[in-house]
């Protein structure tokens, strides 16, 4: 039988680890071949270390272990010119491109520097423009786009008080959400869609670590991840601490198949009831 994204080519940013590795491995699980990016380098004001070469390799490994094609480069989503030498050599090598998901991203909550907003921007909002403009000259009737924003898009004071670098990840994901609404009716009549996914807690590296274990247990001096875990649970109404990156890849590959092939310009949300307390949430103004 063969897979629901069988012989399609998928360019994901923030592919070394987390859910960037997930949404590759999971395409690949349903035959599509890898376009493959991420830094490879820490970011000053991101509070924890980003993903390393061997995690990108890792990546590689499990993809091929599947028997399909990736193509993986080092590449900072800040700079157009180094996507497009990538997207551009993955087209040329795997045939095409029909799916696009600018997962790369950082937070730099806990930073109150000028600096911490410009970083997240730059990545979370320039990135995933750039992501796109790599891509959309190769993309033809039937392509699909997703961005991935954040429940912190759509909840006013989830992490837009906490300083300039939370502020930052706020506007961010905000502009990701409208950049994804907008993007949709650009390209509804070439039959490309675009969609946007706003997860809320993920257990990743951006989440599990020590700098999040005192942010959601101020209260203890040496917070582990077990103590913090009942916090993240507090704020869902589903009493879930944190998604899994796999639920995340299922929705990305709900997106990415034929089964949304009439779907675009949605924001779906993945927050365990996280967003019922404040009524429709939708994209922001």
């Amino acid at each position: 039988m063969s897979g629901r994204v069988e012989g399609k080519v998928a360019f994901i940013t923030g592919a070394a680890r987390g859910q960037g590795r997930r949404h590759a491995v999971r395409l690949a699980e349903e035959g599509a071949n890898i376009i493959a990016v991420d830094l490879l380098e820490d970011i000053e004001t991101a509070p924890y270390p980003l993903a390393n070469k061997a995690d990108l390799d890792e990546t590689v490994r499990q993809v091929e272990a599947l028997g399909r094609r990736i193509i993986a480069k080092q590449a900072d989503v800040r700079e157009l010119r180094q996507l497009q030498a990538v997207v551009d050599q993955g087209v040329e090598e795997l045939g095409g491109l029909d799916i696009v998901v600018a997962q790369a991203g950082i937070l730099t909550m806990g930073s109150d520097t000028p600096q911490a907003f410009i970083d997240v921007v730059q990545v979370n909002l320039v990135g995933v423009i750039n992501t796109v403009t790599a891509a959309a000259p190769h993309l033809q009737s039937g392509a699909s786009v997703i961005l991935t924003g954040s429940t912190a898009a759509l909840l006013a004071g989830s992490v837009d008080i906490t300083g300039a670098g939370g502020l930052g990840y706020a506007h961010s994901k905000r502009h990701v959400a409208r950049l994804g609404h907008d993007l949709a009716r650009v390209y509804a009549g070439q039959q490309i869609r675009v969609n946007v996914i706003h997860p809320t807690n993920v257990e990743t590296g951006m989440m599990d670590n020590e700098f999040m274990y005192h942010a959601f247990r101020p209260d203890l001096d040496n917070p582990t991840r077990e103590e913090m875990i009942p916090s993240l649970a507090a704020k869902s109404p589903m009493n879930m601490p944190w998604l899994s990156p796999d639920d995340v890849a299922e929705a990305v590959l709900y997106f990415a198949s034929d089964a949304s092939r009439w779907v675009t310009g949605q924001q779906l949300k993945l927050d365990g009831g996280q967003l019922l307390p404040v009524g429709n949430a939708g994209v922001p103004a």
